[in-house]
């Protein structure tokens, strides 16, 4: 089945509940109370959603995607977004986060001059790394206790896919 990205509304909050993997646990998070920007040249996010629903289109919510910046320089051609995803525990497993990163990375590199999308995921995070590796993100190393889950510091895997890798 296919996909759509879609900005976020109010209705779709109490399905981005997250939380339901082991690669979820952040420790306590208060719900989330406002939507995503859906603007790619700031932080912001999308919603996974099925094509068409009861209502017309944009079908049951799946998932988001979304992206902070970071910058690697002191000027606006270093500066990056890195894409992160969240998915519901039903859609897990049917190619949909790959097929959802893929939109956003072509969304990206189409709408904004950034020669670089970073991804970050933890080490154990299997089904992640074959995601990005099939979008063509590259594995550069290994970011040593960068994030805080489920009660100590964790290993991740940083990726990147650059503009010219896909030329």
């Amino acid at each position: 089945m296919s996909i759509l990205l879609r900005p976020a509304t109010s209705a779709d909050l109490p399905f981005l509940t997250g939380g339901e993997s082991e690669f979820d646990d952040w420790g306590p998070r208060a719900p989330r109370t406002e939507v995503y920007s859906p603007r790619l040249d700031q932080p912001g996010g999308l919603v996974i959603a099925e094509p068409d629903g009861p209502d017309g289109p944009g079908g049951a919510v799946l998932g988001n995607v979304s992206w902070i910046y970071q910058q690697w320089g002191p000027n606006a051609a270093s500066r990056n977004p890195m894409i992160g995803i969240w998915l519901a525990p039903a859609a897990r497993g049917r190619g949909y986060g790959t097929q959802a990163q893929r939109m956003l990375v072509d969304l990206i590199f189409r709408h904004t001059p950034c020669h670089r999308i970073e991804a970050h995921t933890d080490v154990d995070n299997h089904a992640e790394q074959r995601s990005l590796e099939k979008i063509g993100f590259r594995r550069e190393g290994v970011i040593r206790e960068a994030q805080w889950r489920d009660g100590r510091y964790r290993d991740g895997y940083l990726y990147s896919l650059l503009r010219t890798d896909r030329t």
